[in-house]
Protein backbone atom coordinates (compact mmCIF):
# COMPACT_ATOMS: atom_id res chain seq x y z
CA UNK A 1 0.00 0.00 0.00
CA UNK A 2 0.92 3.68 -0.59
CA UNK A 3 2.09 5.56 2.03
CA UNK A 4 2.46 8.88 0.30
CA UNK A 5 0.45 11.76 2.39
CA UNK A 6 -3.34 11.98 1.48
CA UNK A 7 -3.94 15.63 0.39
CA UNK A 8 -7.23 17.16 1.28
CA UNK A 9 -8.83 20.05 -0.15
CA UNK A 10 -11.25 21.80 2.47
CA UNK A 11 -14.03 24.13 1.31
CA UNK A 12 -16.59 26.07 3.73
CA UNK A 13 -16.92 29.85 4.08
CA UNK A 14 -16.51 29.64 7.89
CA UNK A 15 -13.24 30.18 9.06
CA UNK A 16 -13.93 28.67 12.56
CA UNK A 17 -14.95 25.24 10.94
CA UNK A 18 -12.00 24.99 8.42
CA UNK A 19 -9.68 25.78 11.21
CA UNK A 20 -11.29 23.00 13.20
CA UNK A 21 -10.93 20.54 10.26
CA UNK A 22 -7.36 21.47 9.85
CA UNK A 23 -6.70 20.97 13.20
CA UNK A 24 -8.60 17.97 13.33
CA UNK A 25 -6.79 16.20 10.53
CA UNK A 26 -3.29 17.03 11.41
CA UNK A 27 -3.89 14.73 14.53
CA UNK A 28 -2.70 12.02 11.63
CA UNK A 29 0.34 12.25 10.07
CA UNK A 30 -0.86 10.33 7.09
CA UNK A 31 -3.04 13.44 6.20
CA UNK A 32 -2.69 16.96 5.27
CA UNK A 33 -4.67 19.81 4.48
CA UNK A 34 -2.75 21.49 1.33
CA UNK A 35 -5.49 24.00 0.43
CA UNK A 36 -8.77 25.52 1.71
CA UNK A 37 -11.68 27.59 -0.28
CA UNK A 38 -14.58 29.85 0.73
CA UNK A 39 -17.18 28.90 -1.88
CA UNK A 40 -17.03 26.61 -4.49
CA UNK A 41 -15.92 28.64 -7.30
CA UNK A 42 -12.71 29.09 -5.45
CA UNK A 43 -12.35 25.54 -5.12
CA UNK A 44 -12.66 24.97 -8.48
CA UNK A 45 -10.32 27.50 -9.66
CA UNK A 46 -7.87 25.84 -6.96
CA UNK A 47 -7.81 22.38 -7.87
CA UNK A 48 -7.42 24.01 -11.76
CA UNK A 49 -3.58 24.21 -10.46
CA UNK A 50 -3.47 22.22 -7.71
CA UNK A 51 -3.58 18.47 -6.70
CA UNK A 52 -6.16 17.10 -4.00
CA UNK A 53 -7.11 13.34 -3.08
CA UNK A 54 -10.11 14.57 -1.29
CA UNK A 55 -12.34 17.49 -1.31
CA UNK A 56 -14.33 17.83 1.88
CA UNK A 57 -17.65 20.35 0.71
CA UNK A 58 -19.46 22.37 2.55
CA UNK A 59 -23.14 22.25 1.53
CA UNK A 60 -24.48 25.54 2.06
CA UNK A 61 -21.82 28.19 0.96
CA UNK A 62 -22.28 31.90 -0.45
CA UNK A 63 -21.05 32.62 -4.33
CA UNK A 64 -20.87 29.00 -5.23
CA UNK A 65 -22.82 26.21 -3.11
CA UNK A 66 -21.46 23.01 -2.37
CA UNK A 67 -24.21 20.87 -5.19
CA UNK A 68 -23.69 23.44 -7.97
CA UNK A 69 -19.69 22.95 -7.05
CA UNK A 70 -20.26 19.31 -6.86
CA UNK A 71 -21.94 18.88 -9.89
CA UNK A 72 -19.07 20.49 -12.15
CA UNK A 73 -16.68 18.88 -9.97
CA UNK A 74 -18.07 15.45 -11.16
CA UNK A 75 -17.35 16.60 -14.71
CA UNK A 76 -14.12 17.85 -14.44
CA UNK A 77 -12.45 15.25 -11.92
CA UNK A 78 -14.98 12.56 -12.09
CA UNK A 79 -12.69 10.06 -10.01
CA UNK A 80 -11.77 12.68 -7.19
CA UNK A 81 -14.06 11.80 -3.76
CA UNK A 82 -15.46 14.41 -2.10
CA UNK A 83 -17.33 14.60 1.34
CA UNK A 84 -20.17 16.57 2.04
CA UNK A 85 -20.27 18.20 4.98
CA UNK A 86 -23.63 19.29 6.80
CA UNK A 87 -25.56 20.68 9.79
CA UNK A 88 -27.37 18.23 11.28
CA UNK A 89 -30.83 19.90 10.20
CA UNK A 90 -33.24 18.86 8.23
CA UNK A 91 -32.44 21.04 5.24
CA UNK A 92 -29.15 20.09 5.60
CA UNK A 93 -29.82 16.43 5.72
CA UNK A 94 -32.07 17.06 2.50
CA UNK A 95 -29.72 18.83 0.33
CA UNK A 96 -26.59 15.87 1.60
CA UNK A 97 -29.04 13.29 0.06
CA UNK A 98 -29.39 15.87 -3.07
CA UNK A 99 -25.12 15.51 -3.26
CA UNK A 100 -24.63 11.97 -2.61
CA UNK A 101 -27.33 10.92 -5.52
CA UNK A 102 -25.08 13.30 -7.35
CA UNK A 103 -21.89 11.58 -6.83
CA UNK A 104 -20.70 12.50 -3.45
CA UNK A 105 -18.77 9.54 -1.70
CA UNK A 106 -19.66 10.06 1.75
CA UNK A 107 -21.14 12.67 4.26
CA UNK A 108 -20.34 14.03 7.86
CA UNK A 109 -21.85 16.11 10.32
CA UNK A 110 -20.57 19.11 11.44
CA UNK A 111 -19.86 18.59 15.05
CA UNK A 112 -22.14 19.83 17.49
CA UNK A 113 -19.86 20.70 20.76
CA UNK A 114 -19.79 23.09 23.42
CA UNK A 115 -15.91 23.45 22.92
CA UNK A 116 -13.33 23.60 20.34
CA UNK A 117 -11.31 20.15 21.79
CA UNK A 118 -14.84 18.22 21.73
CA UNK A 119 -15.41 19.73 18.00
CA UNK A 120 -12.74 18.44 16.87
CA UNK A 121 -12.17 15.23 18.27
CA UNK A 122 -15.72 14.71 16.77
CA UNK A 123 -14.27 15.54 13.47
CA UNK A 124 -11.45 13.44 13.69
CA UNK A 125 -13.63 10.22 14.89
CA UNK A 126 -15.53 10.79 11.34
CA UNK A 127 -13.16 12.31 8.89
CA UNK A 128 -9.93 10.60 9.27
CA UNK A 129 -10.94 6.99 8.90
CA UNK A 130 -13.80 8.11 5.90
CA UNK A 131 -10.93 9.73 4.27
CA UNK A 132 -8.20 6.80 3.86
CA UNK A 133 -10.79 4.32 3.36
CA UNK A 134 -11.92 6.58 0.21
CA UNK A 135 -8.33 7.08 -0.74
CA UNK A 136 -6.35 3.99 0.49
CA UNK A 137 -9.09 1.28 -0.03
CA UNK A 138 -8.81 0.24 -3.43
CA UNK A 139 -5.09 0.76 -3.37
CA UNK A 140 -4.68 -2.70 -1.23
CA UNK A 141 -4.10 -5.63 -2.79
CA UNK A 142 -7.00 -7.92 -2.17
CA UNK A 143 -8.23 -11.59 -2.61
CA UNK A 144 -9.60 -12.24 -6.45
CA UNK A 145 -13.18 -13.52 -6.69
CA UNK A 146 -11.89 -16.62 -7.17
CA UNK A 147 -9.29 -16.69 -4.29
CA UNK A 148 -12.46 -16.12 -1.97
CA UNK A 149 -14.45 -18.51 -0.16
CA UNK A 150 -18.05 -18.86 -1.08
CA UNK A 151 -20.36 -20.98 0.51
CA UNK A 152 -21.89 -23.62 -1.50
CA UNK A 153 -25.33 -23.46 -1.24
CA UNK A 154 -27.21 -22.03 -4.24
CA UNK A 155 -30.72 -21.09 -2.40
CA UNK A 156 -31.88 -20.73 0.89
CA UNK A 157 -32.57 -23.76 3.01
CA UNK A 158 -36.01 -22.34 3.85
CA UNK A 159 -38.52 -19.83 2.71
CA UNK A 160 -37.04 -16.04 3.02
CA UNK A 161 -39.12 -14.66 5.93
CA UNK A 162 -37.38 -11.07 5.90
CA UNK A 163 -34.27 -9.18 3.98
CA UNK A 164 -31.97 -7.34 6.28
CA UNK A 165 -29.59 -4.90 4.67
CA UNK A 166 -26.00 -3.76 5.86
CA UNK A 167 -24.50 -0.27 4.38
CA UNK A 168 -22.24 2.56 4.82
CA UNK A 169 -19.96 4.43 3.03
CA UNK A 170 -21.48 4.53 -0.38
CA UNK A 171 -24.88 3.22 1.05
CA UNK A 172 -27.51 5.53 0.03
CA UNK A 173 -26.81 5.15 -3.89
CA UNK A 174 -26.64 1.64 -3.87
CA UNK A 175 -29.45 0.89 -1.43
CA UNK A 176 -31.35 2.83 -4.51
CA UNK A 177 -30.24 1.04 -7.20
CA UNK A 178 -31.05 -2.31 -5.32
CA UNK A 179 -34.46 -1.53 -3.84
CA UNK A 180 -35.15 0.24 -6.91
CA UNK A 181 -34.91 -2.56 -9.10
CA UNK A 182 -36.59 -5.14 -7.28
CA UNK A 183 -40.20 -6.55 -9.11
CA UNK A 184 -43.48 -5.30 -7.48
CA UNK A 185 -44.18 -8.82 -6.42
CA UNK A 186 -41.24 -8.58 -3.89
CA UNK A 187 -43.24 -8.68 -0.67
CA UNK A 188 -40.78 -9.29 1.92
CA UNK A 189 -40.16 -6.98 4.70
CA UNK A 190 -37.23 -5.14 4.30
CA UNK A 191 -34.78 -3.51 7.38
CA UNK A 192 -31.81 -1.23 6.99
CA UNK A 193 -29.04 -0.40 8.82
CA UNK A 194 -27.49 2.21 7.35
CA UNK A 195 -24.40 4.89 8.83
CA UNK A 196 -25.99 7.93 9.23
CA UNK A 197 -26.60 10.64 11.54
CA UNK A 198 -30.29 11.46 12.91
CA UNK A 199 -32.30 13.43 10.48
CA UNK A 200 -30.32 12.21 7.97
CA UNK A 201 -32.08 8.83 8.47
CA UNK A 202 -35.66 10.10 8.23
CA UNK A 203 -34.69 12.03 4.93
CA UNK A 204 -33.21 8.41 3.71
CA UNK A 205 -36.86 6.83 3.92
CA UNK A 206 -38.25 9.81 2.26
CA UNK A 207 -35.99 9.41 -0.72
CA UNK A 208 -36.49 5.32 -0.62
CA UNK A 209 -40.05 5.87 -0.45
CA UNK A 210 -40.04 7.85 -3.66
CA UNK A 211 -37.39 6.17 -5.54
CA UNK A 212 -39.40 2.69 -5.00
CA UNK A 213 -42.96 3.48 -4.38
CA UNK A 214 -43.02 0.72 -1.17
CA UNK A 215 -43.94 2.17 1.76
CA UNK A 216 -40.95 3.47 3.64
CA UNK A 217 -40.21 4.70 7.10
CA UNK A 218 -37.67 5.32 9.88
CA UNK A 219 -38.89 2.23 12.34
CA UNK A 220 -40.46 3.10 15.35
CA UNK A 221 -40.46 1.22 18.62
CA UNK A 222 -42.86 -1.59 19.17
CA UNK A 223 -43.72 -1.11 15.27
CA UNK A 224 -45.18 -4.27 13.81
CA UNK A 225 -43.57 -5.72 11.07
CA UNK A 226 -45.30 -5.90 7.83
CA UNK A 227 -44.81 -7.88 4.73
CA UNK A 228 -43.90 -5.02 1.59
CA UNK A 229 -42.55 -2.07 4.25
CA UNK A 230 -39.26 -0.86 4.38
CA UNK A 231 -37.90 -0.01 7.51
CA UNK A 232 -34.73 2.10 8.36
CA UNK A 233 -32.93 2.57 11.79
CA UNK A 234 -33.32 5.68 12.84
CA UNK A 235 -29.88 7.84 13.23
CA UNK A 236 -28.10 6.73 17.03
CA UNK A 237 -30.34 4.21 17.78
CA UNK A 238 -29.97 0.57 17.00
CA UNK A 239 -32.72 -1.52 15.43
CA UNK A 240 -33.70 -5.46 16.14
CA UNK A 241 -36.06 -7.70 15.62
CA UNK A 242 -38.14 -9.30 18.57
CA UNK A 243 -41.29 -11.10 19.14
CA UNK A 244 -44.41 -10.09 20.59
CA UNK A 245 -47.60 -11.65 21.03
CA UNK A 246 -46.70 -14.21 18.05
CA UNK A 247 -45.60 -11.01 15.68
CA UNK A 248 -42.61 -9.78 14.49
CA UNK A 249 -41.66 -6.17 15.89
CA UNK A 250 -39.57 -3.81 15.52
CA UNK A 251 -37.16 -2.83 19.15
CA UNK A 252 -34.93 0.32 18.79
CA UNK A 253 -32.05 0.91 21.36
CA UNK A 254 -28.98 3.31 22.76
CA UNK A 255 -27.17 0.08 23.60
CA UNK A 256 -23.73 1.10 23.67
CA UNK A 257 -22.26 1.73 20.03
CA UNK A 258 -20.69 -1.37 18.00
CA UNK A 259 -17.80 -1.13 15.98
CA UNK A 260 -18.24 2.45 16.74
CA UNK A 261 -21.09 3.00 15.33
CA UNK A 262 -25.33 3.53 16.09
CA UNK A 263 -27.42 2.17 14.33
CA UNK A 264 -24.79 -0.79 13.91
CA UNK A 265 -25.61 -4.02 11.41
CA UNK A 266 -24.60 -6.40 14.26
CA UNK A 267 -27.73 -6.30 16.27
CA UNK A 268 -30.40 -5.99 12.86
CA UNK A 269 -28.42 -9.32 12.09
CA UNK A 270 -28.23 -11.13 15.13
CA UNK A 271 -31.27 -10.65 16.06
CA UNK A 272 -33.05 -11.48 12.63
CA UNK A 273 -30.70 -14.64 12.78
CA UNK A 274 -32.50 -15.55 16.54
CA UNK A 275 -35.82 -15.21 15.21
CA UNK A 276 -35.74 -15.83 11.84
CA UNK A 277 -33.16 -18.46 11.71
CA UNK A 278 -32.72 -20.03 8.04
CA UNK A 279 -35.72 -17.85 6.66
CA UNK A 280 -33.30 -14.87 7.06
CA UNK A 281 -32.12 -13.40 3.92
CA UNK A 282 -29.24 -10.73 4.30
CA UNK A 283 -27.39 -8.60 2.16
CA UNK A 284 -23.97 -6.44 3.25
CA UNK A 285 -23.73 -3.47 0.69
CA UNK A 286 -20.78 -0.42 0.27
CA UNK A 287 -19.45 0.28 3.71
CA UNK A 288 -15.86 0.54 5.89
CA UNK A 289 -14.95 -1.29 8.40
CA UNK A 290 -16.64 -4.44 9.56
CA UNK A 291 -19.26 -3.79 11.00
CA UNK A 292 -21.94 -6.52 10.78
CA UNK A 293 -19.55 -9.16 10.62
CA UNK A 294 -20.27 -11.43 14.06
CA UNK A 295 -23.90 -10.59 12.55
CA UNK A 296 -23.02 -12.15 9.79
CA UNK A 297 -21.58 -15.17 10.95
CA UNK A 298 -24.72 -15.64 13.53
CA UNK A 299 -26.92 -15.80 10.24
CA UNK A 300 -24.45 -18.13 8.86
CA UNK A 301 -24.67 -20.30 11.55
CA UNK A 302 -28.47 -20.75 11.48
CA UNK A 303 -28.08 -21.39 7.58
CA UNK A 304 -29.24 -18.30 6.95
CA UNK A 305 -28.36 -17.02 3.03
CA UNK A 306 -26.23 -13.84 2.90
CA UNK A 307 -25.16 -11.83 -0.14
CA UNK A 308 -22.31 -9.24 -0.29
CA UNK A 309 -21.41 -6.39 -3.10
CA UNK A 310 -18.33 -7.18 -4.66
CA UNK A 311 -15.12 -5.54 -4.59
CA UNK A 312 -15.34 -3.21 -7.90
CA UNK A 313 -19.16 -1.75 -7.62
CA UNK A 314 -18.38 -0.60 -3.85
CA UNK A 315 -17.00 2.52 -2.87
CA UNK A 316 -15.32 1.37 -0.03
CA UNK A 317 -14.88 -2.75 0.12
CA UNK A 318 -15.14 -3.10 4.12
CA UNK A 319 -18.00 -4.31 5.31
CA UNK A 320 -19.02 -6.83 2.38
CA UNK A 321 -15.45 -7.33 1.91
CA UNK A 322 -14.85 -8.86 5.31
CA UNK A 323 -18.26 -11.27 4.88
CA UNK A 324 -16.59 -12.03 1.85
CA UNK A 325 -13.15 -12.77 3.17
CA UNK A 326 -14.45 -14.49 6.15
CA UNK A 327 -16.12 -17.43 4.09
CA UNK A 328 -19.87 -16.26 5.02
CA UNK A 329 -21.21 -15.15 1.81
CA UNK A 330 -23.42 -17.23 0.09
CA UNK A 331 -22.35 -15.04 -3.16
CA UNK A 332 -20.43 -11.61 -3.95
CA UNK A 333 -22.14 -10.26 -6.57
CA UNK A 334 -22.11 -7.14 -8.55
CA UNK A 335 -24.49 -3.83 -7.31
CA UNK A 336 -26.53 -4.35 -10.61
CA UNK A 337 -27.05 -8.09 -10.40
CA UNK A 338 -28.23 -8.18 -6.30
CA UNK A 339 -32.25 -7.26 -6.79
CA UNK A 340 -32.17 -9.78 -9.85
CA UNK A 341 -30.99 -12.41 -7.00
CA UNK A 342 -32.62 -11.77 -4.58
CA UNK A 343 -35.69 -11.67 -6.71
CA UNK A 344 -35.16 -15.33 -7.90
CA UNK A 345 -33.96 -16.41 -4.25
CA UNK A 346 -37.53 -15.40 -3.33
CA UNK A 347 -39.31 -17.12 -5.97
CA UNK A 348 -37.79 -20.67 -5.67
Amino acid sequence: MSHSVIKVLLVDDSAVIRGLMTQAINLDDQISVVGSAMHGQAALTWLNSHQADVVVLDVEMPVMDGISCLKQLRQSHPDLPVIMASSLTRAGAEITLQALDLGAAGCVAKPVASNAAEAIAQMAHDLLPLIKALVRGRQTDSQSLTQLQVRTTTSPVKTPMVLVIGSSTGGPNALKTVLSALPEKFSLPILIAQHMPPLFTRTLAEHIQRDTGRPTSEAVDGALIERGHIYIAPGDHHMVVDKQNDRMVIRLNQEAPEHFCRPSVNPLYNSAANWYGSSVLAVMLTGMGDDGIEGARSISERQGYIIAQDERSSVVWGMPGAIAKAGLANQVLPLRNIASELARLCSL
